[in-house]
C-alpha cells in the first residue's frame, strides 16, 4: 500500500511546503504551518470551474450614477451604531468572537427583528441542528419568527437555496464549517474558507443581499482562517467580553460604511443581548464612594463620550523588583507615566507595587486618560480620595506637562449630565472652552499642579 503523502500549509496565507517550518516564508507568521493530507490524483475530484466575472464595462468615474446609501435597522441600537447607522444592503459582514460569547444569540435576535419588519431572512447553520436553533429561539422569545432555517454546510446546496429563497438578509453560522464538495481539502482549511467566502461575496454584490458571516477565533484572539477573509468582507466586527461578566463589547475593526472607532455595549441576560443605553451611568453605578485610588475619566469611543473609573492600588513592596499589574491600559504607557510621577512629582515608586485596573472591562488607548491615571496613583499613594464630584482628563508628557486634548466640549457635557461639577483638565483646553452652568473648569499646566489642586501632594 503506497504511503500517504502529506504537506504543510500556512493557515494565514495558504502557503504550502513539504516540510514543517516554524515561520511561514510567505507572510512571516509564526506557528501557522499545519499538516494536511495530499489527495492522490486518481482520488481527487475534477477541478471545478471558476465562475466568470461580472461582465461590466469600464466607464469614467464622472459617469457613474450613485444613490443614497440604504441603511436598514437591525433592531439593536448599539449594533446600528457600530455599523455606522444600520445594515447596508448588499454588504458582507464578518462577526468574530470567543466561543459562547453570544454571536449566534445576537444574530438570531437581528434575524427575528428583520423578519418581523417584513424582510425575507435565511439563517444557515453548519454547526447546529434545526431543533437546537428552535430551542434557543424559544429561550430568547423569538420562536414565532418567520425566518427560514437551513442546516447545511455544502456551499453548492447553500447557493442553490439562496437563489431559490432570494432572501434580503442571510446569516452563515459559521464560515469555517462551509466547504465546496468540488475541492479535495477539508472544511475549515484555507482554500475552503477562501472559496466559500468568495462565492458568498459574489452573491451579496450581485443580488443585493446583506450577509453576516460568523467567524471562529484562535487562541491568540485573531479570526481563524486566511487573512484574505478580512480583506474580502466590507465589515469586520469583534465581540469581546469576559464570561464572568455580564457585559459584552462590540467593536468594528473594519467598516467601509462608517467609523471604526464606535463601540457597542450589550448586557447578557436570559432573554438575550440587551443594549446598554446609558453606558456612563452603568459603568459608574458600582463605584466605591470615598475610597482612595479611584478617579473618573471621560473617554471618547468614536462619537460617544463615556465616563469610566480608573483604579490604582499602590502598596509597599517587599520584592527586589516591584510588581506592575495592568488591566485595561497599555502596560508600556503605564510604566512611562509611573516614571514621570517619580521624576516630576517625587513619588517614590521604586519600592512600591502598583496595580492598575479600568473598571467594567473596558480598554483605554487614548492619551487623554494619562492625567486621570496619574491622579489615581497619587490618590492611592497618599491614601486620600479624589472628591466624588471631580472628573479628570488630559495628556501627560515626559516633562510632566499636561497637554490639550480633543473633543473637550463633548466630554464636559457628558460630565455635567452625570452630575460632575468640577473638571480638572489642561489649562489650554479650559481657556478655550466656556464652562456650562454649574460646572467649574480647573486648568493645570503640570502633574504637580494637578496634585496640588486635588490635595494629593505627598507630605515629604
Amino acid at each position: 500500500m503506497p504511503k500517504k503523502k502529506t504537506s504543510f500549509q500556512c493557515t494565514a496565507c495558504g502557503y504550502e511546503n513539504p516540510r514543517w517550518m516554524g515561520k511561514c516564508p510567505e507572510c512571516g507568521a509564526w506557528n501557522t504551518m499545519e499538516e494536511i493530507m495530499a489527495v492522490p490524483e486518481e482520488a481527487a475530484p475534477k477541478a471545478y470551474k471558476q465562475r466568470g466575472g461580472t461582465g461590466s464595462s469600464a466607464k469614467p468615474l464622472r459617469d457613474i450614477e450613485t444613490s443614497g446609501q440604504v441603511y436598514v435597522s437591525s433592531g439593536l441600537p448599539e449594533l446600528d451604531r457600530v455599523l455606522g447607522g444600520g445594515i447596508v444592503e448588499g454588504s458582507l459582514m464578518l462577526v468574530g468572537g470567543d466561543p459562547g460569547i453570544g454571536k449566534s444569540t445576537l444574530l438570531l435576535q437581528v434575524c427575528h427583528h428583520l423578519s418581523q419588519a417584513g424582510k425575507r431572512v435565511l439563517y444557515v447553520s453548519g454547526e447546529e441542528s434545526a431543533r437546537q436553533i428552535k430551542l434557543r429561539a424559544q429561550r430568547l422569545g423569538v420562536a414565532d419568527s418567520g425566518m427560514i432555517i437551513l442546516t447545511e454546510n455544502a456551499m453548492d446546496q447553500v447557493e442553490e437555496k439562496l437563489r431559490a429563497v432570494a432572501p434580503d438578509f442571510c446569516v452563515i453560522d459559521s464560515i469555517q464549517t462551509m466547504y465546496r464538495p468540488e475541492m479535495g481539502s477539508a472544511p475549515g482549511s484555507v482554500s475552503q474558507v477562501r472559496e466559500s467566502a468568495s462565492l458568498l461575496m459574489r452573491y451579496a454584490k450581485t443580488e443585493g443581499c446583506a450577509i453576516f458571516l460568523v467567524g471562529h477565533v484562535t487562541k491568540e484572539g485573531s479570526l481563524a482562517g486566511p487573512r484574505v477573509l478580512e480583506h474580502m468582507v466590507d465589515v469586520v466586527l469583534y465581540f469581546e467580553g469576559d464570561h464572568q461578566h455580564e457585559y459584552r463589547l462590540l467593536r468594528a475593526v473594519k467598516n467601509r460604511f462608517g467609523s471604526v472607532n464606535e463601540l457597542g455595549i450589550f448586557e447578557m441576560t436570559g432573554e438575550g443581548m440587551v443594549a446598554v443605553k446609558n453606558a456612563s451611568e452603568t459603568l459608574l453605578s458600582q463605584r466605591a464612594k470615598g475610597a482612595s485610588g479611584s478617579c473618573v475619566f471621560c473617554g471618547m469611543e468614536g462619537s460617544r463620550p463615556m465616563l469610566v473609573d480608573i483604579q490604582a492600588l499602590v502598596t509597599q513592596s517587599f520584592l527586589a523588583a516591584p510588581r506592575r499589574t495592568v488591566d485595561g491600559m497599555d502596560s508600556s504607557r503605564v510604566m512611562l507615566l509611573l516614571a514621570v510621577m517619580e521624576k516630576r512629582a517625587r513619588l517614590k515608586m521604586y519600592n512600591r507595587d502598583a496595580y492598575i485596573n479600568v473598571a467594567g472591562g473596558l480598554s483605554l488607548n487614548e492619551p487623554a486618560a494619562d492625567l486621570a491615571f496619574c491622579m489615581a496613583v497619587a490618590s492611592s499613594y497618599v491614601d486620600r480620595p479624589v472628591p466624588g464630584d471631580w472628573a479628570v482628563m488630559g495628556e501627560v508628557g515626559l516633562a510632566g506637562e499636561v497637554r490639550a486634548i480633543a473633543q473637550m466640549e463633548r466630554r464636559v457635557a457628558e460630565c455635567q449630565r452625570l452630575g460632575f461639577t468640577h473638571i480638572l483638565c489642561p489649562r489650554d483646553s479650559a481657556r478655550r472652552l466656556k464652562a456650562p452652568d454649574g460646572v467649574s473648569l480647573h486648568g493645570v499646566d503640570t502633574v504637580a499642579q494637578a496634585m496640588a489642586v486635588l490635595d494629593l501632594l505627598p507630605s515629604s
